[in-house]
């Protein structure tokens, strides 16, 4: 297989949190968002919304949209679960998950940031903060979600989930936009907890093949 991401993107960094869990091997290769590489048409013959990342499978068949591919990783690949097998459980974790991934991620990304700077003259300053407002509505979710209980080392329980693949990388998100996250103690124990194991400290952005500074 390969996957096809950019080493800053959050959506490709919970692929690879995944792949790597599972012991997942896979061919790397990078189109770098800021230069507009994804929109490239050899590209958008195989993504037609022009995002990473994007799963080509031996057979020649892509997968696009990281949480089903996440759903497909699980489905193929079963242990280490990244999803519990109770259905509570289950949809408290996958809640969580769309807490950073529907409504924290979409609206304070790359392409959202360039569309306010293009077309309504936002300043770098105020764009910042238009970021920053969303990725604190969502952490203030979360964590008081986590507050309401099922939270141990990690978002649910004292194993990794699919919920802690989506929150990692939107903590990395967070610093970059100057987030207090002394705001979310038990967000920041929980990161913390995840970037102590192997398979994501591997996948963090500055240990991909394509990082820059």
């Amino acid at each position: 297989m390969k996957l096809i991401g950019y080493f800053r993107s959050s959506a490709a960094f919970r692929v690879r949190i995944a792949l790597n869990l599972k012991g997942i091997a896979v061919e790397h290769a990078s189109r770098h968002l800021r230069r507009g590489e994804q929109s490239s048409a050899d590209y958008a013959a195989i993504n037609p919304q022009k995002l990473v990342p994007a799963l080509v499978l031996d057979d020649g068949q892509v997968l696009t949209q990281s949480l089903a591919i996440l759903e497909y990783l699980e489905e193929t690949h079963p242990e280490p679960a990244i999803l519990p097998k109770d259905p509570v459980a289950r949809a408290r974790v996958r809640a969580l998950s769309l807490i950073v991934s529907a409504d924290i991620h979409p609206i304070q990304n790359l392409r959202v940031m360039a569309y306010l700077r293009q077309k309504f003259g936002q300043t770098e300053e105020s764009a910042f903060t238009w970021s920053r407002h969303w990725i604190e509505t969502g952490f203030d979710a979360y964590e008081a979600t986590l507050k309401q209980g099922g939270a141990g080392t990690y978002s649910h329980g004292d194993r990794p989930t699919m919920a802690d693949l989506c929150l990692v990388p939107q903590v990395f998100n967070a610093a970059r936009f100057k987030v207090d996250m002394q705001r979310y103690p038990l967000i920041g124990r929980i990161h913390e907890a995840c970037m102590k194991l192997p398979a994501f400290d591997a996948a963090q952005p500055s240990k991909q093949p394509d990082a820059e500074p």
